[in-house]
């Protein structure tokens, strides 16, 4: 049987890499007075839906599609979460 399953991923660049636009955006939000601002980190955020035939099978596929595409493994983190879902009535996967 085939279930469906629902990823949310983040991606992040790991601590030691340098990120200008969040720098950027941290020098923004003190020009904007907000002082208390200490660190900005940029990533992004991923969803996607898919087929599996278990939750690991899922895991598995999305773990490999972070390592391959969705992430560069040599200077970003990711992490995701996931979810089985059921399909409303009329929606093709």
């Amino acid at each position: 049987m085939v279930h469906h399953y629902h990823a949310q991923i983040y991606v992040t660049l790991r601590p030691s890499v340098l990120d200008p636009a969040g720098t950027a955006v941290q020098s923004g939000l003190s020009h904007l007075g907000y002082d208390t601002v200490e660190q900005v980190r940029i990533g992004k955020y991923i969803e996607l839906t898919l087929r599996a035939e278990n939750e690991t099978a899922a895991h598995e596929q999305v773990d490999r599609m972070c390592d391959q595409l969705l992430a560069n493994p040599v200077v970003e983190n990711y992490r995701f979460d996931l979810k089985e879902i059921a399909l409303s009535v009329g929606v093709t996967p």
